[in-house]
């Protein structure tokens, strides 16, 4: 028999006969649910009442979530979305103060342990980086990885997060006692959670796809409650079942490739409790996945704060979800197993609902705290502001200013800082003590709020990449001449040797030694585990790295070609970049990204990027290496640090003469230093990369016409110029170029700011500064499609002498008409 609701048919199932479960247990769960759903109902009330700013809430997940919790254990994993608040409650992981004062975005670690207000409710994170910076010990409890609100993209990390499991049990040389902090043999589940909605996500299918692959013990729930805002199954998954969709997926009895798939429904505690139980148990031992997919859930407050449910769900569905509410059918089930009597699961929802009131309110108090009493003292400071005016005018003003701060009920500091600012303004034609008092508050809440919230995107003292000591290539008399691959080969050679967690995969990685040969022979040598191939998923292969990186394994993954980074980059963007920010400093993924790009011909394996991977991978480092030896030192470099980076090998330098540095395995290349390539008097030309041979050439058809280009390769673009190499040098030329292969408007203009604006290069410049970039369209195939497409010797040159005839026209007379 079914439900007609309109849009859908649910199946009124009898429930699923019980397991033994004793009294006590139960009784404790129903008020671990009860407890999560207050903290839905009344955290809906601060955001509609506005003490909060929007609020999105697990109600209706609760019973299932119960049962996922106690499947897990210390040391295990999760990666899930905004619904989970239940799981983190069960699991002792978050408390509701803790859950309140994320709604209210207090900014202290020590009130927000997930985000220190940065993310909106419901992001949770664990934090497992100690407060000196380095990995703690994994295994005392639960991880939870920080949430992000991206729907699917907390599923590229979890291959990484289950197959570092795999290499912890297979692995020897991880059964160190320096890895002992991060597993028990490899017996750690990852816990992966998604909604029904965005398993619609290509995210969910790579990355369900590669963990199939891979064989690496996941536990994948999706709670499916029918809906994705206000859309229903029918438009979200092929024939309205994920379960019927997923079966190509069963793993065969004695198999091991693929999942255990098992459906459940989400309102029936013991069978949910058998389910996650069991399946766990077979997922910790045999090493294979399993999906969980728990369907006829509810969602009773709708999908978030913005919107009602009621505008979208039929009045069937409606009375539906209220009839087989998980906890509603709990409570039926406790009492009718005999378990628990109406009057003292009755007193159990009201200890619930007073445990919540009571945490809501500790934690409104201590949100308010802090800035009620930066009120009283700004309200004093213009107090006095006013009393010390000598014009009425702006006294009466300054006076308006203060009553309108104390009316407020409960201001951001915003409020305070724009109420000083407005005093300010009214008193600008005052001077004194109290008007200095006003202005210094002012400034010091402006620089203490944005080190507040810009604090933790980068590792700091020595767990960064720019503390590590710089050791440059050194070279014997006699050093061997190899080609560039030759040179990047032994360097990655000399890092899989010291450093036993260290990892590399990607496409034609492992059995090939990459498409260009710079890890040839070293699968051979480390074995498959350590040196991969994957298929070709360039999402999943950056969330495999994360995952890893978490675990405390090192990962350099490998996107074949820079243009196909675009596939990743919204991963690298929401997650890899944001993850140290975003927890504030509790969690970490120290990934090495490793691709090639610049110049070879064609419209998809020849594109530069940059600009656009700039804006979007703040908190990860850019190398962009001219060659190999260079490519080398900033490997190295990285992997002496915490942070994750991005380097960009230059394609046509495999087979370029390199001389072998005696020390390549120690040279350790410092980030944000460029090098002066070579010196002149005239014009500054700024690049890097495959131009560095370009501007090069043009350098050396300038001198014959008697001007000196100083050639400078920036090296890194994030960071870009520390000592201020390019400043110094505008300082003697007075004239500026930036080349690079992007597109106009692109990492030329970046790095044309860097150093005009932010560095102060506009008071030495004698001429506007030149840019010279590609051409607006995508690189064409050929050689002269590449010559037309991409800036060339000519364009540089031009660029040079242009500025010189206009300098100097006489003796620089017009080149080129």
């Amino acid at each position: 028999m079914a439900v007609d609701t309109g849009t859908e048919s649910i199946p009124e199932a009898p429930p699923t006969e019980a397991p033994r479960t004793d009294r006590a247990t139960v009784l404790a769960d129903y008020r671990v649910a009860c407890v999560s759903r207050e903290a839905s109902l009344l955290g809906r009330r601060e955001v509609l009442t506005g003490k909060a700013k929007f609020g999105i809430f697990g109600d209706g997940k609760e019973v299932a979530q119960i049962a996922m919790a106690k499947a897990c254990r210390p040391g295990d994993w999760r990666a899930g979305y905004y619904r989970d608040q239940t799981v983190m409650l069960a699991l002792g992981l978050v408390t509701v103060e803790e859950l309140f004062a994320q709604l209210y975005a207090h900014a202290d670690p020590a009130a927000d342990p997930s985000s220190a207000g940065r993310q909106m409710n419901a992001h949770f994170a664990t934090r497992f980086v100690s407060s000196d910076g380095v990995f703690a010990d994994q295994l005392a409890a639960f991880n939870s990885s920080a949430d992000l609100s991206p729907t699917g993209s907390q599923m590229p990390r979890l291959v990484g997060l289950a197959y570092a499991s795999r290499l912890y049990r297979e692995l020897p040389e991880l059964r160190a006692p320096d890895f002992a902090r991060f597993s028990r043999n490899g017996d750690e589940i990852a816990f992966g959670t998604i909604g029904n909605a965005s398993t619609a996500e290509g995210m969910f299918w790579e990355a369900i796809n590669a963990v199939g692959v891979l064989g690496a013990p996941l536990l994948m729930s999706i709670w499916d409650d029918g809906y994705g805002i206000s859309v229903s199954n029918e438009h979200q998954v092929c024939k309205q079942d994920l379960s019927e969709v997923l079966w190509g997926f069963q793993r065969h009895r004695d198999g091991r490739q693929g999942y255990d798939l098992h459906t459940v429904r989400g309102w029936d505690y013991p069978a949910l409790v058998e389910c996650y139980v069991q399946a766990a148990a077979v997922v910790r031992r045999e090493h294979v996945p399993a999906i969980v997919h728990v369907v006829e859930l509810t969602q009773p407050q709708g999908h978030s704060t913005s919107g009602s449910h009621e505008r979208y769900k039929s009045r069937e569905r409606l009375a539906w979800e209220e009839e087989w509410d998980g906890l509603r059918q709990m409570r039926r089930w406790a009492v009718a197993e005999g378990l628990a009597g109406d009057d003292e699961l009755d007193a159990i929802e009201r200890e619930a609902r007073a445990e919540v009131r009571e945490a809501q309110q500790r934690a409104w108090d201590a949100h308010r705290r802090p800035l009620d009493e930066e009120r009283r003292a700004v309200v004093g400071l213009l107090g006095a502001l006013a009393d010390a005016a000598e014009d009425e005018e702006t006294a009466a003003a300054v006076a308006e200013v203060r009553r309108g701060l104390e009316r407020k009920t409960a201001p951001f500091r915003r409020e305070l800082v724009a109420a000083a600012r407005d005093a300010l303004l009214a008193a600008h034609e005052e001077s004194g003590p109290a008007l200095d008092a006003v202005a210094a508050w002012e400034a010091q809440a402006r620089r203490a709020g944005r080190e507040e919230y810009g604090a933790h995107l980068h590792a700091t003292g020595d767990r960064s990449p720019l503390a590590v000591s710089p050791v440059l290539p050194e070279y014997a008399d006699d050093a061997e001449t190899l080609n560039g691959f030759e040179v990047l080969n032994r360097a990655f050679d000399a890092a899989f040797a010291r450093l036993p967690h260290l990892v590399a995969f990607g496409e034609d990685v492992g059995q090939l030694g990459d498409v260009n040969q710079g890890m040839a022979g070293l699968q051979a040598k480390y074995g498959p585990l350590r040196v991969s191939d994957t298929g070709i998923r360039e999402t999943t292969i950056l969330g495999q790295a994360i995952g890893m990186a978490m675990r405390g394994l090192r990962p350099i993954a490998e996107i074949q070609y820079l243009d196909y980074l675009l596939y990743a980059l919204q991963i690298v963007s929401d997650d890899l970049a944001t993850l140290r920010w975003r927890s504030a400093g509790g969690q970490m993924a120290p990934v090495v990204v490793r691709t090639r790009g610049h110049r070879l011909e064609g419209i998809w394996h020849s594109g530069s990027p940059m600009a656009g991977i700039l804006g979007l991978v703040r908190g990860v480092w850019v190398c962009v290496p001219r060659d190999m030896t260079r490519a080398a030192g900033f490997y190295n470099t990285l992997l002496a640090g915490d942070d994750p980076g991005l380097v960009v090998e230059v394609l046509n330098g495999y087979r370029a003469k390199e001389r072998l540095p005696s020390n390549l395995a120690e040279m350790r290349l410092p980030l944000g230093v460029p090098e002066v390539l070579r010196e002149g008097r005239d014009v500054t030309v700024v690049t890097y990369g495959a131009c560095c041979r370009i501007a090069a050439e043009a350098a050396e058809q300038l001198a014959r016409l008697g001007i000196e280009v100083e050639l400078i390769d920036v090296q890194t673009l994030l960071p870009f110029d520390r000592p201020g190499t390019i400043v110094d040098s505008l300082r003697k030329t007075g004239r500026v170029v930036f080349l690079d292969e992007d597109v106009p408007g692109g990492t030329t203009a970046y790095m044309l700011e860097r150093v005009v604006a932010a560095a102060g290069g506009f008071w030495w410049l004698d001429a506007p500064p030149v840019t010279v970039s590609a051409r607006p369209h995508r690189p064409a195939y050929g050689s002269d499609g590449d010559y037309f497409s991409k800036p060339n010797r000519e364009d540089v040159f031009d660029a040079v002498y242009g500025l010189m005839h206009e300098a100097a026209p006489r003796r620089f007379p017009r080149f080129t008409r």
